[in-house]
């Protein structure tokens, strides 16, 4: 991999967490606005270390590590580097899991979003599949059945790979859908919760919601050192963006549009590399910056 490919994906590692991000920050800023000065320098500063190597690289090194256990520890962190054969054929056979599992899990958050989240309207249709609601389960499972339906023809751990994906997808569901009441309660103005409570809250929901931003890593590269470079950058970005320029952002009012787009065309690259297709390096990162800044611009024109 030449030193241009290894920018780009980085590049587009960053951005995507970034993007990706977005809604998270707003909601650290507001939590911070009503916490002491001391606090939140030590949210900032600590909890961007804890975000960036427990979550975005603790994270993504216990997946690899998990999906060919016969690297070892070692093996799963400096795979995509070795020059020994033997490697390289056991990240081959085992990526296919790892991607189906990751791709069927960002088609699920992207119709959770197109069918049930409130949102602007940035496309046409969006509206009308927010108003059909009702048939996001119908939808999911279909798509479910059909992945799996596919991959048992190719290999059955496939499959397996693809029902652990929704897996994740409706246990991280079911925490979101409690951490955003936990949102609600940090955001009372009478809230009796203290500082150090706050803070504790405010790690488990950027850990519940970063989860997004590692599996779709994994659509970049399989190299647990890129997407802790990358990963780690966006997240530093995403603190920058919490304490300076976050009432700006929120003004960009389709940039979650692009993250979920970004998302569900990640989640399709991911799916069809696991059967096979070959998907070269440049696409996701490329498509990624696209996509945002399609949405950035389409924003900036709202504004305006």
């Amino acid at each position: 991999m030449d030193i241009f490919s290894l920018l780009l994906i980085v590049l587009g590692l960053c951005l995507f967490e970034t993007i990706s991000s977005i809604d998270n920050a707003i909601i650290n800023a507001e939590v911070l606005s009503r916490m002491g000065q001391k606090a939140r320098q030590w949210f900032l500063w600590w909890g961007l270390l804890v975000a960036v190597f427990l979550v975005r690289g603790l994270l993504p090194w216990t997946i690899v590590w998990a999906t060919v256990p016969s690297l070892g520890p070692i093996g799963a962190l400096t795979a995509t580097f070795s020059n020994d054969p033997s490697i390289h054929e056991a990240i081959e056979k085992a990526a296919p899991i790892l991607l189906v599992g990751g791709g069927v899990f960002l088609i699920f958050l992207f119709c959770n979003w197109l069918f049930l989240e409130k949102k602007h309207y940035g496309l046409v249709g969006e509206r009308f599949f927010h108003r059909q609601g009702v048939w996001f389960f119908a939808v999911v499972s279909i798509v479910l059945a059909v992945i799996v339906w596919l991959a048992l023809k190719v290999h059955p751990m496939m499959a397996f790979g693809a029902v652990l994906g929704s897996t994740a997808f409706f246990i991280t569901h079911g925490f979101s859908e409690n951490a955003e009441k936990q949102e609600k309660e940090l955001l009372k103005p009478d809230s009796q919760l203290s500082d150090t409570s706050k803070i504790f809250f405010l790690m488990i929901i950027d850990a519940t919601f970063s989860l997004d931003g590692v599996l779709g890593a994994f659509a970049f590269t399989l190299s647990v050192p890129l997407i802790l470079l990358g990963n780690g950058l966006g997240a530093f970005v995403v603190r920058q963006l919490t304490v300076s320029n976050i009432e700006r952002i929120k003004k960009y009012i389709y940039l979650k549009n692009g993250a979920m787009y970004s998302i569900f065309l990640l989640g399709v690259i991911m799916v069809l590399e696991s059967f096979g297709f070959a998907i070269p390096n440049w696409l996701s990162p490329i498509t990624t910056v696209g996509v945002v800044l399609y949405f950035f611009f389409k924003s900036k024109r709202a504004i305006t």
